[in-house]
């Protein structure tokens, strides 16, 4: 069995090529290169070499995956055809560079020896340009693992470096993902050919603008500047870990599951006024506040080793992934919600089952602390799923009918409010079948209920009176004016 000796050539000037590299290279009878598309390789030793590239498999292949698989293939059967193989890539061999670690794996499962001559990578020529400490929390990261995501995996407080910007369509493609972080305006930096004295250049311009550089070549990288020390979940975890230390804050230090419990729920509602208000601002503050309720609740749970942000996260990225199949599996739907309701539903009792939670009913999923128009609403949707409804709208109108009647005729006040709970019910029933969220249509009466007494109220007060001063006639004349005014 032959051994696998994989050279880093460097960035490009021959000059920051190793001496061991150059040793290797030069005593070799055959070198292998995954491209002959890099500065130096025309200056490498020439004494008796032989050097073959397979530059030939891009130019036939239009998957990258394809290219990686047949020049790991390839080297792997020379070595067990008995043949020391000397394979050079460009930079440093565990840097960027896909074929070495598919050759690591590969060369560990068939017994095949493998050493790694390093080299100067893409990296640090790049950080001679910008002038930054890769210690300083720099993040490294591959241009095409970024072009199939739709949110970046980056921690927007440190700077991340981003290899493989080699087209503008990856250029494009990238900077649609970053664009789920960064703002559009956001500064930014192409650096091209890095370690190439005679070609390197760097660029600063807008993230929305960078897949219009001319200078966008097969060696472009991106740098993206720290967003900002305050813009990362993870200083948010920081600030309140600290918060709970010793050191920290003794409210927050006392506080447990149960003595949040009424925040969570205020801050929530906050957030719902937020939306109704249609105000943005507003929103991404009390979301901001409601996110505090959350990472406090998880940091007094790490504190009192019930379980980690990271269980938190791994559950419910599991649980959307699991639950959508015809996004991350092969269930189709036929672009219909209706569908994708009905397989959320289906699976959640599958869930059950295999937690052994099959005698649970359907309605037990519906939390006992929801306002109780919510509530009725969920649990005659559930209902409804499993066929117990009507068949017909018009039979919901009738029961309307029937315990509009029935509360008219009610007795005693005991009985009234027995009646008017199944009236309410019932009213909830009719606007489900109308399509109608009930809660969202209580609360935009009682916004357009307090705009109109709010207009009253200004009325009345301009004219230097009290309400009790006026009639319920004058009143409703108010009234009608703010209506007639579109409040």
């Amino acid at each position: 069995m032959g051994k696998i000796t994989i050279v880093g050539l460097g960035p490009g000037d021959i000059d920051d090529l190793t001496r061991k590299a150059w040793r290797i290279l030069e005593q070799a009878k055959t070198v292998y290169l995954r491209t002959s598309r890099h500065d130096c390789v025309t200056h490498l030793p020439q004494t008796d070499t032989t050097y073959h590239s397979f530059d030939h498999l891009y130019e036939n292949n239009d998957e990258f995956e394809a290219v990686y698989t047949t020049i790991v293939d390839t080297l792997i059967e020379q070595a067990k055809n008995e043949h020391d193989v000397i394979y050079a890539v460009p930079g440093d061999p565990l840097v960027g560079e896909s074929t070495t670690t598919r050759l690591l794996n590969k060369a560990k499962s068939d017994n095949i020896e493998v050493e790694i001559i390093n080299g100067v990578s893409f990296i640090e020529p790049m950080l001679k340009l910008i002038g930054v400490d890769a210690l300083d929390g720099l993040q490294i990261f591959d241009g095409l693992d970024l072009v199939t995501m739709y949110h970046p995996p980056l921690n927007p407080a440190y700077p991340a470096l981003i290899g493989q910007v080699y087209s503008r369509q990856v250029a494009s493609d990238i900077k649609l993902t970053l664009m789920n972080q960064y703002p559009d305006e956001f500064e930014v930096t192409l650096i091209h050919a890095a370690g190439n004295s005679e070609g390197e250049l760097t660029e600063t311009i807008p993230l929305y603008d960078i897949d219009r550089s001319p200078h966008i070549n097969h060696l472009t990288s991106l740098y993206l500047p720290i967003l900002g020390e305050m813009s990362s979940f993870e200083q948010f975890q920081e600030i309140i870990a600290h918060l709970r230390a010793p050191e920290g804050c003794p409210w927050d230090r006392k506080q447990t599951h149960v003595s949040l419990r009424q925040y969570l729920l205020e801050e929530t509602y906050e957030v719902l006024e937020a939306i109704d208000n249609d105000d943005p601002k507003a929103l991404y503050e009390e979301l901001g506040d409601l996110l505090l309720q959350i990472v406090l609740h998880t940091q007094i749970a790490i504190d009192d080793g019930e379980f980690y942000m990271s269980d938190v996260l791994r559950h419910v990225n599991e649980k959307m992934i699991r639950r959508h199949p015809h996004v991350w599996g092969t269930v189709d739907v036929n672009d219909n919600p209706d569908e994708v309701v009905t397989n959320w539903e289906a699976l959640k009792r599958q869930e059950k089952d295999d937690n052994g939670k099959q005698d649970e009913s359907l309605l037990d999923s519906t939390p006992k602390g929801l306002p109780a128009l919510l509530q009725a609403h969920q649990y005659q949707a559930r209902a409804a799923k499993v066929g117990f409804d009507w068949d017909d709208i018009s039979d919901v109108v009738s029961k309307i009918r029937e315990e509009l009647d029935e509360l008219l005729e009610a007795p005693t006040e005991e009985a009234q409010a027995d009646e008017y709970g199944d009236l309410m019910f019932v009213m909830v029933n009719w606007a489900r079948w109308l399509k109608i969220e009930p809660e969202n249509a209580l609360r935009d009466a009682n916004r357009k209920f307090y705009r109109r007494f709010n207009y009253i109220e200004q009325q009345v007060k301009s004219k230097g009176k009290d309400m009790t001063d006026h009639t319920l006639a004058e009143l409703d004349a108010l009234w009608d004016e703010a209506k007639a005014n579109g409040l």
